[in-house]
């Protein structure tokens, strides 16, 4: 072992002497950036290993700040001597040899999660509120989120969501409270993490994947389930979906903390619910024994759907939980923006999240789009206008997985990936027909891998093959849930 002990660690915090734990980073993407700078931050010894060259420039900055960067096939195949920890990225599997090459030494494996957790404490704890759920989690995090601002609250919403929770940490700004999506994987490999509430939307199967030789489905669940342990205020939960139930009450929570469940039905006492078309709460009022307090209209929830209802239920009973006042529940509602068509998460399935970004017409908001994301396989086309796609293809076309093109100009996009990326794969539709949606989205479900994205960014416009953006994106997403086998 290096210069700390596993068992110094297992109370290590922010205050504490770091100077000699050589801590190993496993992955160089967004939340394993944030968590080798967060690191150095606290003074410890950083070696960051990745077998993809795709990050030089994060590289580089961190060697500038005296980490080790080891990039390139094969770098994290062995797990360097003396290592005291290891700081995973959520994608990396608890099979792999780095990771489990820590455990079989018994060193600590903590999640960038895990890692920001530690970094608040002792003395800058802000409240977390968590939200996880194999479906609807960046919506429940967007509607918690706008209520929170609409009582005035300063948020940072973090986590899943995008925006890496070190990062926030290390953000000049004074935050109120944290609002963070968490993924299965997030939670794998959190340890002490204690939010003051916390929901679980839903519980079906999915990234079973991932969790193949480690429990599958079970392993999964039991996941998803650690949000709930050492809770302080709020367990919330979905009457409708027993095993969400099931998992406050096996849940060691703080003495104190209550559970809250959300229901689309009438709800009993502690629950949220809906009455003659009103969002209610008999949770958080005095009287809830008896009586139950209107938040908001049904016809407030937008775009309105059953589930996101409950996605609203479960973002009330949150707000509630942490002291937002019912107003605020209506106007954050009301408020709410979920960008129609722009960079909307319309699905997600075997670790593979699937990406409206119909809106994007040009270019210039197509690189908006892939900017976000670490690995996508692109769909693009339509008409170009006679733009030039040639920066966009230099700029990103080290993390494309593949290209699928359709629409009038899809030669034009072709050819800029023949000229700047011809390792990447190119794949194009000729036909003309609204129809070829099925065929692309079968084709990018097929080229995508688990934590890709697949894309759909045009970058041009739609009027060749539809009425507008809106008819395309909702052509890709009924695809998508035609592919996927679910109703829409």
């Amino acid at each position: 072992m290096g210069g700390r002990t596993v068992t110094d660690l297992a109370s290590a915090n922010r205050l504490s002497d770091w100077s000699g734990v050589r801590v190993v980073v496993a992955g160089l993407g967004v939340s394993g950036f944030a968590a080798a700078d967060g690191l150095l931050e606290l003074g410890a010894r950083v070696t960051v290993l990745d077998d993809s060259t795709k990050h030089d420039d994060k590289a580089e900055l961190l060697r500038m700040l005296d980490a080790t960067v080891v990039t390139g096939p094969g770098s994290s195949a062995t797990l360097p001597e003396g290592t005291d920890l290891v700081v995973t990225s959520p994608g990396w599997r608890p099979g792999h040899p780095l990771l489990a090459a820590a455990h079989a030494a018994g060193i600590p494996v903590w999640g960038e999660v895990e890692l920001a957790w530690r970094m608040q404490q002792p003395d800058r704890v802000v409240p977390w509120l968590g939200v996880t759920g194999t479906n609807g989690k960046t919506t429940t995090t967007q509607m918690l989120t706008a209520i929170l601002r609409a009582d005035g609250y300063t948020v940072a919403e973090v986590g899943n969501i995008g925006r890496p929770l070190v990062e926030a940490i290390l953000d000049d700004e004074t935050y109120d409270v944290f609002v963070v999506e968490l993924s299965s994987f997030q939670l794998h490999y959190v340890h002490t993490l204690a939010l003051h509430s916390a929901a679980v939307l839903n519980v079906h199967e999915d990234h079973l994947e991932w969790y193949e030789g480690e429990g599958g489905y079970e392993q999964y669940r039991a996941d998803k389930a650690k949000i709930y342990e050492r809770v302080t205020h709020s367990c919330v939960y979905n009457v409708d979906e027993p095993v969400t139930e099931a998992m406050v009450e096996e849940a060691d929570v703080t003495e104190g903390a209550r559970a809250i469940g959300f229901t689309l039905g009438t709800p009993a006492r502690s629950m949220m619910g809906v009455v003659d078309d009103l969002l209610v709460d008999r949770a958080f009022v005095e009287q809830r024994a008896t009586s139950a307090l209107e938040l908001a209209q049904v016809a407030d929830v937008q775009p309105y759907a059953p589930h996101n209802v409950a996605n609203a239920l479960a973002a009330a009973a949150l707000a509630r939980s942490f002291g937002a006042r019912p107003k605020a529940v209506l106007q954050g509602l009301r408020d709410l923006e979920l960008a129609g068509h722009r960079i909307q998460q319309v699905a997600e399935s075997d670790g593979v999240r699937w990406i409206d970004d119909s809106k994007a017409t040009n270019p210039h908001a197509a690189d908006s789009a892939m900017t976000a994301f670490e690995h996508f396989v692109w769909i693009g086309g339509g008409q170009a206008k006679g733009t030039s796609f040639d920066e966009l293809v230099r700029a990103h076309h080290e993390r494309m997985r593949a290209a699928i093109l359709f629409g009038v100009d899809r030669h034009v996009l072709a050819e800029a990936l023949a000229r700047h990326a011809p390792e990447v794969p190119v794949h194009v539709l000729d036909s003309s027909e609204t129809g070829v949606m099925d065929d692309v989205v079968r084709l990018a479900g097929e080229l995508a891998r688990e934590g890709d994205v697949v894309l759909l960014s045009p970058g041009g416009a739609s009027l060749d093959m539809f009425d507008g953006y809106a008819a395309r994106g909702e052509a890709f997403a009924e695809s998508v849930a035609k592919y996927l086998g679910r109703s829409r």
